[in-house]
């Protein structure tokens, strides 16, 4: 198998990250770099720290010049990172030694290098944004046609009470809508530049080098830390576990899915399915598969990350390889999770007979609870509960029904009792209050 499926000529389409692979190439990054190291220079010019004339020069050439990420590999190999590779390669090709002696002025790689993945992390935000928008929206509608669908709840994985489908999907949606609200909120306080020099000191960036990030900041479109981050990943970290909670979510409606598409259940139709290479009768749940494996990677790269935010002194670059390691393929796992849940909630339908068989075949002891309240008005809580599972294993040893035998003992009963879409409680209230929620965005 290849190093990464992300950009596999085979696996590709299996993991489609869409338009987040590109901002993850060698080229986004140093286009990056170089959006950085230009508007640096500019707004040195403009404060006096560097000649204005070499700052608008350099300004220019950042966005005229073309660099070969191939040419900066043997310096970087050496210094461990690409910036002082960078750097040279720029002033050479500038061809304006009087100009380019500016470049990079009171600046240190760590600086560049992570205001230039913040440019980037924003432009991957903007992707996450529109993709769960268009995953809320599809489950939104999803929801609301089938609020009072009724269909078998389970809890430890056996039958409990009756819901409907619409709650199902609901309780997909719920924990994306929350994500999506925080995800608004961190792309409106903005991603924080970097500025600060050599050791975080920035003794290099003039008299008043926080004026100076502030202004790099506005240039960028990134926010002012007010400070140094080089040794705190706060905001490395903060993204990273927003994302592994984002994939998490996804993944749960992936294991949702597995289990209504089992054999012998099949309570779920996926709009496309997998075949098998031997098998003609496989309709292999692929989609719902890659949720769960996407968000079983995330898991890891998350806590390979976390672990990674001790940095050790004024810069760790063991800490920081580790992000460069985890940090993109974190990102594109979302990428792709997203994809594939959209993808899904457009095309998914509930197969409504399956579901009422499942209902019809559990010989009514989804009704038991609402039975043992029922009973209530007669008898006390502990003694109705009591009654009520002597009932149960009665009708499980004989194979019949639990309305049939509750019938018999107590004539009275309402016969709604045990129909399962009088049963569903705050199921299709709770079902319409998602698709509502999703509307208010």
């Amino acid at each position: 198998m290849p190093a990464s499926p992300f950009d596999s000529a085979h696996l590709g389409k299996l993991f489609d990250t869409t338009e987040a692979a590109r901002l993850f190439s060698d080229s986004a990054e140093i286009r990056a770099m170089l959006l950085v190291e230009g508007a640096l220079a500019k707004v040195q010019g403009a404060a006096g720290v560097i000649p204005e004339l070499s700052a608008a020069a350099i300004h220019r050439a950042t966005l005229e010049i073309q660099l070969d990420p191939a040419g900066l590999a043997e310096a970087t190999g050496q210094n461990g990172v690409p910036v002082p590779a960078l750097v040279t390669a720029f002033r050479t090709l500038m061809q304006a030694p009087e100009h380019a002696q500016y470049l990079h002025w009171g600046a240190t790689s760590q600086d560049i290098l992570d205001t230039a993945l913040m440019l980037r992390l924003r432009q991957v935000l903007a992707l996450y944004d529109d993709g769960l928008e268009k995953t809320l929206a599809a489950l939104a509608v999803l929801a609301e046609s089938h609020a009072i669908t009724p269909m078998a709840a389970r809890t430890y994985g056996q039958h409990a009470t009756p819901t409907s489908f619409g709650a199902t999907v609901a309780s997909w949606g719920w924990p994306l809508l929350t994500l999506l609200k925080e995800l608004r909120q961190i792309r409106s306080d903005g991603l924080p530049v970097s500025l600060s020099g050599a050791a975080g000191t920035a003794t290099e960036l003039g008299a008043d080098a926080p004026a100076l990030r502030a202004s790099l900041a506005q240039a960028l479109g990134l926010s002012d830390p007010g400070r140094s981050w080089h040794n705190d990943r706060t905001p490395i970290l903060q993204l990273a576990a927003w994302i592994t909670r984002a994939t998490t979510a996804l993944g749960k409606m992936g294991e949702d899915l597995l289990l209504l598409t089992q054999s012998g259940l099949s309570e779920v139709r996926l709009g496309g399915a997998g075949g098998s290479s031997t098998m003609p009768q496989k309709q292999n749940p692929v989609a719902p598969s890659a949720l769960v494996a996407l968000s079983h990677h995330a898991l890891g790269l998350n806590s390979t990350l976390q672990g990674a935010g001790l940095h050790r002194q004024q810069r760790d670059g063991a800490a920081w390889f580790t992000e460069w390691l985890s940090l993109p393929a974190l990102c594109l796992s979302l990428s792709a999770a997203l994809n594939h849940a959209q993808r899904l909630a457009e095309t998914l339908a509930p197969n409504a007979e399956a579901m009422s068989e499942t209902l019809d075949s559990a010989q009514g002891l989804l009704a038991a609870e609402a039975l043992s309240f029922a009973l209530t008005d007669r008898m006390s809580r502990p003694d109705a509960q009591s009654e009520v599972k002597v009932l149960c294993k009665q009708v499980m040893a004989d194979g019949t029904h639990l309305r049939d035998a509750a019938l018999a003992r107590w004539p009275d009963l309402p016969a709604a009792l045990f129909r399962s879409a009088a049963q569903m409680g705050q199921a299709p209230q709770e079902a319409r209050a998602f698709a509502t929620a999703v509307r208010a965005l």
